[in-house]
């Protein structure tokens, strides 16, 4: 991954549940989060089953200091996600964009807050109560990768053998400049609603799975 955000940290529990959190031991205190490959997998292995991003997620902002943050962030939620850890962070949408781009996000968990669309509180409410794990996901197995998707209420089914597809998603998962991924490919996986640009940015939405949380037929 890139060079992480300077202040990029997380508060950290070994308990997703409210009460149990408030026990001795339970807290984890401030956490540094490097932005780097497998980090989900690091707080993992140091107890953490409940986290809280540092700031809010801003997808509304034209600064590039902020996308770099705002990726960063979003790479975490999406990779504890990944691990079933609980996340509370807070999300802000630009209005210009379209009053549907939380669905693209709604494999995510759900944000503690979400602002910026006029419908914002029922948008939030129609994510909390629909979302489930693997909603958005992708493996690779030997010599394809393979990608499901039912954040539209149906399967949406993808499989790629091409070589330069595991390339291009090995540069989008920690988001990269639009121009360092092959412009074909770019627009595919955007058509697909596989990738979000935030800024010059473009990074990777679905989260990796190693192995099914249910039979794979059922997700």
């Amino acid at each position: 991954m890139t060079a992480t955000a300077p202040d990029l940290a997380i508060r950290a529990w070994r308990d997703l549940d409210p009460q149990a959190r408030h026990l001795p031991g339970m807290s984890l205190g401030s956490l540094p989060v490097t932005a780097r490959d497998r980090e989900a997998d690091r707080l993992w292995d140091l107890g953490v089953r409940h986290a809280e991003l540092d700031a809010p997620v801003d997808l509304s902002a034209d600064d590039r200091a902020v996308h770099r943050r705002t990726v960063d962030r979003l790479c975490l939620v999406r990779d504890l996600t990944a691990r079933a850890v609980s996340v509370d962070w807070d999300l802000r949408l630009s209005p210009r964009d379209s009053a549907h781009q939380w669905k693209v996000l709604s494999h995510l968990q759900p944000p503690r807050t979400l602002t910026g669309l006029d419908d914002a509180e029922e948008a939030l409410h129609a994510w909390r109560t629909r979302h489930y794990l693997c909603k958005l996901v992708w493996r690779q197995g030997p010599g394809f990768v393979q990608i499901r998707d039912r954040r539209w209420g149906d399967l949406r089914r993808f499989t790629a053998v091409e070589p330069h597809y595991r390339e291009a998603i090995a540069l989008l998962g920690p988001g990269v400049h639009h121009t360092e991924v092959p412009a074909d490919v770019l627009e595919e996986f955007a058509a697909e609603h596989l990738l979000l640009r935030v800024g010059e940015l473009a990074w990777w939405l679905p989260y990796r799975v190693s192995r099914w949380l249910q039979e794979a037929m059922a997700v």
